[in-house]
């Protein structure tokens, strides 16, 4: 996909970057005190995910989010975290006319948190997220065009892990959305003040 190839093209030039300013000279001495705080991983995992406040029966949907991210390092232990992620999710709607009928919603998330690591690796983190919908597809048709769901997607975001010293950790984070889903007219049948509501795990890797 465009989206993976440029956040992968994205990644290299963080990584080059980095090290550049790491074995420059003097005149870098500045970039290498910015880099120094600056802290870049990657990272890839399975989401759980289903609508909160649908009045229709419904069964969590298997997705995938991955992604890069960068953190900025006040202290050696508390920082701030933005991440880039495509992530699939959405829910199953059971007991229509089709029978069960996938609700697959592909968004570019755009989570930033607080996180605090202890030395030994383990980690808490808190904030929020903002996400743009890329595809809507309900029982295999694509609905894009017809606009079912709302283009933006925010959300309450709040997680636990470990890094290891190699930089390679794991990672759960759920996250709640605090604007609605839909974007058709209420109806005695379906509404649209439905939100989103995702659990994610994830395996990352930092340098």
């Amino acid at each position: 996909m465009k989206f993976m190839k440029k956040l992968i093209l994205a990644v290299l030039i963080l990584v080059s970057a980095k090290t550049f300013a790491q074995t420059g000279t003097d005149n870098q001495s500045f970039g290498q005190k910015i880099m120094s705080k600056l802290e870049f991983g990657i990272k890839a995992g399975v989401n759980v995910s289903n609508f909160e406040n649908f009045n229709l029966p419904t069964d969590p949907l298997i997705g995938f989010h991955a992604g890069a991210s960068v953190a900025y390092k006040f202290t050696n232990n508390f920082m701030v975290q933005e991440d880039f992620l495509y992530s699939l999710q959405g829910a199953k709607l059971k007991g229509g006319v089709l029978g069960t009928q996938d609700v697959k919603l592909s968004y570019v998330q755009v989570p930033i948190v607080l996180k605090y690591r202890t030395n030994s690796g383990f980690y808490v983190e808190a904030g929020a997220q903002t996400g743009i919908l890329l595809k809507e597809e309900i029982a295999g048709f694509n609905t894009t065009d017809q606009k079912v769901f709302k283009k933006i997607d925010a959300a309450a975001v709040g997680g636990i892990g470990f890094q290891s010293k190699m930089g390679l950790g794991i990672g759960a984070r759920y996250a709640y959305g605090f604007t609605k889903a839909g974007n058709f007219p209420t109806s005695a049948a379906i509404n649209n003040d439905f939100k989103n509501s995702t659990i994610q795990g994830s395996i990352f890797y930092t340098f």
